[in-house]
Parts: C-alpha cells; structure tokens; sequence
C-alpha cells in the first residue's frame, strides 16, 4: 500500500470544495448573523490594535497577541501559495481569495471572541485559551463539548511539527540553497538556535520577538512590493479587469495577464479559496489561541483586534504578491527545459527581478526567510496550548519547547512528503470541530458582539472612554 498516495488523496478531501464551501459558508452565516457589524467596524478594529489595556488580565497586549496571531498566518503561503493559485486557478484566483478573505472576517471574530469569553488561567498564572476551551465550556452537551476539544488539541499538536515547523524550515533552507547554495545543515542549525533562544522562554519571549519581527518584515516587503507595482504600473488596469473577468467567466478562457493559463469560474473560485484559507486561517482555529494570551477589558475588543489579521495576511500582503505578479508580465511564463508553467517562489523571484534585477532573488529569499521563520515561534505557542490542555506536566511541555526547536532542523535538511501530507490533513481537520463550535455557540458570538457595539462602540464614537473589566 503507498502510504504516500493514501495521505495525498486523504489531504485533497480534506482540503476539497465540500471543506472549503463549509469555511466560507460559516463566514457568510456569521456576517449576516452578526449584521455586518465586523465589516462595518473594520476601520474601528484597525484603530483599537495599539490600544494597550496594561491593567487587566492576560499575559501579553491586544498589539503582541496580534502580532503572534499574524507571525503564524503570514507565511510562505503569502509568496508561494498566492502564485501558486494564480497559476492554477488564473488571476481571478486572487479576486477570491479577497472574497474568501471579507467573510474570513467574520469568522476570525468570532473565534477570537469565544477565546477570550472561554479562557481560563493555568498553573503557572498564564492565560490558555482557544477553540479548545470554548468547546468543552461553552457547548451544553459535555460528552460531545468534550471529544471536540481533544479532538482539536490533538489535530493542533500534530500540525504544529508540520505546516508550522518542518514545512516552513524546509521552504528557508530550499530558497537559500537554490538561490545562494548554502548548505542546508548550516541554515538548519541557525533556524534551531534562533528558535530555541525564543521559544524557550515561552509567548511573552514570542510576543516582544514577533511585534518586531512582523511588522518589520511587513513595511519590508511592502516597500519592495510597491516599487515593482508603480514601476509596471501601466500594466496594473488591464491586469485588475483580467482578474475579474476570469473570476466571474463560467467558461474557461485564457489570455491578457495570464498568458496561456486556462480557467474557468470553479477553478478560479477553487484555487482562490482554498490558498486565502490557508494563508489567514480564518476558521481553522489557530490565531484565536494567541487572541486568549491578551490584556483586554472585552472579547468582543480582542475579536475585532484579531479579526485585522485577516485583513492584514490575504487583503494586504496577498494583494501585493499578486499585483506584483499580475503586472510583471511574467504569469504564464514556461520553463524552457520541462516545458511546464512556472509558479511558487520561483516565479515571484521573477516577477520582483522585472524591475530589482539579481536583487529580486535576495528580497524575495529575505521575505521568505522571515516570514517562515514567524511562522515557526506563532505555531509552536499554538502546539504548545494545544498540548497544555491534553497534558498539564510542565515538564512535558518545556520538553516541546525543545524538540520542537530541534526538530526545525530536520524539517531543513530533509524532504519528508509523507509528513507534510500528514501535517496538512491534520491543518485540515481542525476546522470541523472548530466550525461545529462556531456555529453551535454563535448566539454567544452575536451576543457578545451586539454588547459591546450599544456599550463601547456606540459611546467610543462619540468621544466616551468605556473601559469593562472582565470576570476572571
């Protein structure tokens, strides 16, 4: 039996239209339900991230759980994923992932605020939270709130070691030895020294590191980005009517930006969606266990603060990859010896090269190097709550803080396909219990919602300070 084929075929259902149509459709349930009031607020959510609330509980501020929350999103999937689609699904692949991404709000909102209203204080005085805890505390039937929770935690805990720890380590390693042949082993090594200098001190180490590593990373690239747009710019209108139109053709067609790339409304749709999920993670459950570490006087406060980083991950810094793709003139182009469509990092390497020349390889490897290595401290605090409610010994989880960094270097040194499928299933299945629990508590999350827009929102409007302070 090829083991390999059966964990491909097992990770294409799990990542199929069915999975896909259920985390999109959550979305929109939530938006309606919630009365668009996460889109209304958007404006609102962006101006509370600096808002420190120092005097209530919690282990980090609004501003560092975000932070944390994004170190985990943006990722390799922001430079590889985002191409990647835009080969496969065409341009209007990126139209979806925006579409995905409005509705991901929502979602995102929601999760983050049954964290908060959920979270509890662990042994040591650190704050756990998560789907995990909303499950088990949140759902009447204690039996089925129960086998959800260990389910979650379980499918977290092993997808940390992959999509949030070999796979990332492999892509650094890759770019660095394709681009500047340093061997493998060496970037390895540095990874799992990085790593454990922070890890082992736990999130509030992982919170100062990543408030600098992200946002420093984000200007980066986004200063990078804008050049080559401004720079082919003329090339910009007639790529954005070609995004939509392939995002809305239900005949496959082909031409203008995409070159040879044929695709019709499904494949757009398909691509689009699946890549935006998997690059904000909104709805698998993942960024509301960093929303639980934060000080905030209100979970609704904290769900609009980390419902940004959707905004952030796939409006943003996605937007850009694909203009910057979309107006290189390079999407579509084959390569000469196998004949094939080129796509991933190569293709954006040649997309920022249009206009940095020999430099496009080296921002793109810094950005890639950074945003992969963020993502390794975000998902081992993920890895490391998740395991904190199955197994409360200490003990054990210093030990994961450990193999977790050593384990990096395997991750950079070796091409374990059985794993990452694994690993991917697993990102996978975190969703089910986490969506089930979306929308068996949502009367928790519209009433939670609908407070705090009559009692903050309203009155923070009109110049009024509100400041809750929460049940402990």
């Amino acid at each position: 039996m090829d083991v390999s084929k059966l964990l491909a075929d097992v990770n294409d259902f799990v990542w199929g239209p069915i999975m896909l149509a259920l985390l999109v459709g959550t979305g929109v349930f939530l938006t309606i339900r919630l009365k668009f009031l996460p889109w209304r607020n958007l404006w609102y959510a962006i101006k509370m991230i600096l808002h420190s609330r120092n005097k209530h509980e919690g282990d980090i501020s609004p501003f560092q759980s975000l932070m944390t929350a994004l170190s985990a999103t943006v990722g390799t999937g922001n430079i590889v994923g985002v191409s990647t689609a835009m080969v496969l699904g065409g341009p209007g692949a990126l139209v979806w992932m925006w579409i995905s991404a409005a509705f991901g709000l929502s979602t995102k909102y929601g999760e983050s605020v049954l964290a908060v209203k959920y979270r509890e204080t662990n042994s040591v005085g650190e704050m756990a939270g998560g789907p995990m805890y909303a499950m088990r505390k949140g759902i009447g039937n204690k039996f089925i709130g129960r086998t959800l929770a260990g389910l979650f935690a379980l499918f977290v805990v092993l997808s940390s070691f992959g999509i949030g720890n070999m796979t990332q380590a492999n892509s650094i390693s890759a770019a660095l030895f394709s681009s500047y042949e340093i061997p493998t082993w060496a970037t390895g090594a540095l990874i799992t020294l990085f790593a454990l200098s922070v890890l082992i001190r736990g999130i509030r180490s992982i919170g100062k590191v990543s408030s600098v590593i992200v946002p420093s990373m984000a200007a980066f690239y986004f200063l990078a980005a804008m050049v080559v747009i401004i720079v082919n710019f003329s090339a910009i209108p007639a790529g954005v009517m070609e995004m939509f139109r392939m995002a809305f053709s239900f005949d496959s067609v082909a031409g203008g930006v995409g070159g040879s790339i044929v695709a019709s409304m499904l494949t757009s749709m398909r691509w689009g969606v699946a890549r935006g999920v998997f690059s904000n993670e909104a709805g698998l459950g993942s960024a509301p266990i960093a929303a639980a570490a934060a000080r905030t006087d209100h979970a609704s406060r904290q769900g609009y603060v980390n419902m940004t980083g959707t905004f952030f991950d796939t409006m943003i810094v996605c937007m850009l990859t694909g203009l910057v793709i979309a107006s290189s003139g390079m999407l579509g182009t084959a390569d000469p010896e196998t004949g094939k469509l080129i796509s991933g990092a190569q293709l954006t390497i040649m997309a920022f090269s249009t206009v940095f020349g020999e430099y496009g390889k080296l921002i793109v490897s810094i950005a890639l190097c950074l945003f992969a290595f963020s993502t390794i401290l975000g998902w081992e605090y993920y890895g490391e709550k998740a395991l904190e409610y199955l197994v409360k010994n200490r003990k054990v989880l210093m030990s994961y803080r450990v193999i977790f960094s050593l384990i990096t270097f395997v991750g950079a040194t070796t091409t374990l396909e059985v794993v990452w499928n694994f690993s991917d299933t697993m990102n996978g299945l975190m969703a089910i219990p986490n969506l089930i629990c979306l929308l068996w508590l949502s009367n928790d999350i519209a009433k939670e919602c609908f407070e705090y827009q009559k009692e903050v929102v309203e009155k923070e409007r009109l110049g009024e300070v509100v400041d809750f302070q929460m049940d402990a």
